[in-house]
């Protein structure tokens, strides 16, 4: 009588996933990541010498993360010990823990790889310390988050880290000839669809493995076009999580391109974050900022350009409103730049730290009481409007302070005029002091 597992088809016969049965069996056919593995990759090097050092394996998924780590161990004739940092606790580690002590008495090495470690917390990071220390175990992490954010710097200090690259096109057509050769048959797609398909993978080699596996199992009499495609696969959506680090990738991105006058790069990155998700409103407060911070006086309706998308957007909602944001991103990266008062605020914020507490001149006290009046507040201010040329070149800055240029213009858009209106009127201060 069957059991229930063979009755379920889960039999020692029954067939893994592509991407499992196509693992590489070995460093050197990994793909996508010979900076790492090359003859001169720090990974090949510690491979061929046989000894190894503590890492972290930094990188998207579906990049071989875990497979490197599997086959180092296997090449530098280390014990391979696996746990997850999403299934496994305290009693997890400490078993690993003590398993590796007793290999070592034996004179063997343990290579201790634990997938998604950034989901240990800061105390179970603390806990590999002495082990790693005393070479008990060789610890190998896997992280698809920044390890600057998400692991201790003890631990980091103990590792190397070692970025692992989004695979390419060429990677991925590699993984796919050594699909249909395993298959013995070709993937039944036009030249397009087949380029459509690995732009679906954005990267990542075992869905692209899975996808193809998805195409042999329904297979075709004819070659499938794109939108044959579209049809049987979903696309999923771009990499991209609102709290993590890519989510401050992008909209550095974006600023930058908006300050670098690059319209087009500009809409790429916000058409990434909208299609990511990313709450509009906080693309609408970003650009606000670059309208000041890096456009200011150049163009001073900038600033009320980009309010205004906010206010349309916050009005019409997605997926109408997110046209303003396209506009404003456009006119922003468009817009001559200049950085003068962003930089002059600093300038004006640390003057005001140094200088204390100093009171205005008395000429331009508010003088509402007699006493005050007595005091001198008020006396001598020249009201500039009943001043010929409307300027009376009066010190403003507090007695005792030497006069400050905190902001100095651009000779760029609107503010080329501003500068030019600022040196007449220091030359006609200049003349009456």
């Amino acid at each position: 009588m069957a059991d229930l597992f063979e009755a379920a088809g889960l039999t020692p016969h029954a067939p893994s996933p592509l991407a499992d049965r196509l693992r590489p069996q070995r460093l050197g056919e990994v793909v996508g990541q010979d900076h790492l593995l090359g003859a001169e990759g720090p990974i090949g090097r510690m491979a061929e010498a046989k000894r190894l050092s503590s890492m972290i394996l930094w990188g998207p998924p579906g990049t071989g993360k875990t497979t490197i780590a599997r086959l180092l161990a296997k090449e530098a004739g280390y014990e391979f010990q696996q746990i997850s940092a999403v299934f496994s606790g305290v009693a997890d580690l400490k078993k690993a823990f003590e398993q590796a002590r007793m290999r070592r008495a034996a004179g063997q090495s343990t290579l201790l790889f634990v997938d998604e470690i950034h989901r240990f917390n800061r105390a179970q990071q603390d806990g590999f310390l002495p082990f790693v220390e005393e070479g008990i175990v060789t610890l190998v992490g896997a992280t698809t988050e920044n390890p600057s954010f998400e692991l201790n710097g003890a631990l980091l200090s103990r590792s190397q880290v070692y970025v692992l690259k989004r695979l390419d096109d060429e990677a991925l057509e590699s993984l796919l000839t050594k699909a249909e050769a395993h298959e013995q048959r070709a993937l039944s797609l036009e030249p397009e669809a087949r380029q459509a398909l690995v732009a679906m993978a954005d990267g990542d080699g075992r869905y692209l493995l899975t996808l193809a596996e998805t195409l042999f199992n329904i297979g075709s009499a004819k070659p499938l076009s794109i939108k044959d495609l579209g049809q049987i696969l979903q696309k999923r959506s771009p990499a991209y999580d609102k709290d993590r680090e890519e989510h401050y990738n992008l909209i550095s991105a974006l600023h930058k391109s908006v300050r670098g006058s690059d319209p087009d790069a500009a809409l790429y990155w916000l058409a990434r974050m909208l299609g990511g998700g990313e709450d509009p409103l906080f693309i609408a407060r970003r650009l606000i900022r670059m309208a000041v911070e890096d456009i200011g006086e150049a163009d001073p309706m900038a600033l009320v350009l980009a309010n205004a998308a906010k206010d349309t957007y916050d009005f019409l909602g997605s997926p109408e409103g997110e046209l303003a944001l396209a506009q404003v991103v456009v006119h922003l990266a468009a817009a001559p730049k200049s950085n003068a008062v962003y930089v002059a605020f600093k300038a004006a914020q640390r003057a005001a730290r140094e200088t204390g507490s100093l009171m205005p001149p008395a000429h331009i006290r508010n003088a509402p009481t007699k006493l005050m009046k007595d005091l001198g507040y008020g006396k001598g201010y020249a009201y500039d409007h009943d001043v010929e040329g409307g300027f009376s070149g009066q010190n403003y800055f507090p007695d005792g302070m030497e006069r400050q240029r905190f902001y100095e213009p651009k000779e760029v858009g609107v503010e080329a005029r501003i500068k030019e209106r600022l040196e007449r009127w220091a030359e006609q201060r200049n003349r009456r002091s």
